[in-house]
């Protein structure tokens, strides 16, 4: 275990120390993005370089504007996204960031990268195999047949309900998919990512379920200084972001401006 933090620490401090890059280079590599190549690797921190944020509505979408530049991808890409809900939560974040920009806490602009870059190349079938792979370690589920096991190796899942998940999982976008895809691999679980997205659990929720074993471990023997801590309120911010991002590219909206009288 402590082996374990003293790896966190240095992983922690390593992101940090990054040399900073590009206003383009706003991805970060992470378990939702598998072997990236260095290029499209970002820098941790740079120095704020704008005023203000705006949107604007282009024949792509809707764009991001940092003063009077476009924002791109780390590909270089013009960055666009298919709802104006959607950009307003990416021009918060980047709005959000003090005289520093935290690359690593913008976890809607980086979802929107992977969506628009496509970095690992991988279409939609890739992205639902993906997902569905993790429904072999969960023991429940609503709506379709599944065994239970007290084997390690978790129970036999029926094709049936392979066909059923995979049906509705392909009913998503391809970016409500990497969001979905990105959630399933923070929790670890196909089961608690349906319940989140579906309203039946809580951001919190989610998360403990899918830590009763590391929330077990702690009662046990403790809890770690800060690296424990950290790792919930990171898993937190994460999960929560990926469910927004899902919820933002599936749902219609419809945005009403105020206007604002003296």
């Amino acid at each position: 275990m402590w082996r374990r933090c003293l790896c966190l620490r240095d992983r922690w401090r390593r992101l940090l120390n990054q040399p900073s890059g590009g206003p383009t280079a706003i991805v970060r590599t992470g378990a939702n993005i598998p072997s990236l190549s260095r290029a499209y690797a970002p820098p941790a921190e740079r120095k704020r370089f704008y005023q203000n944020v705006s949107i604007t509505q282009g024949e792509g979408g809707f764009e991001i504007n940092l003063d009077h530049r476009k924002l791109k991808t780390p590909q270089a890409k013009l960055f666009t996204v298919p709802s104006e809900a959607l950009a307003i939560a990416v021009a918060t974040e980047w709005d959000c960031q003090q005289d520093t920009i935290k690359f690593y806490t913008m976890h809607l602009t980086t979802l929107c990268n992977t969506s628009l870059d496509n970095p690992t190349q991988r279409n939609k079938d890739q992205l639902i195999r993906a997902a569905v792979k993790f429904l072999d370690t969960d023991t429940i589920w609503y709506g379709v047949e599944i065994g239970s096991s007290t084997s390690i190796m978790g129970p036999n899942i029926p094709d049936r309900t392979r066909e059923v998940l995979v049906s509705h999982l392909a009913s998503y976008s391809m970016w409500a998919l990497q969001g979905i895809e990105f959630v399933v691999s923070q929790l670890k679980s196909m089961v608690l990512t349906l319940g989140l997205i579906d309203l039946r659990l809580t951001v919190e929720q989610a998360v403990l379920l899918s830590r009763l074993e590391e929330e077990y471990q702690i009662q046990k023997w403790g809890n770690v200084e800060w690296a424990h801590d950290y790792e919930l309120q990171e898993l937190r911010a994460r999960t929560a972001a990926g469910a927004l991002f899902v919820h933002l590219c599936s749902e219609s909206t419809t945005i009403r401006h105020k206007l604002l009288q003296d």
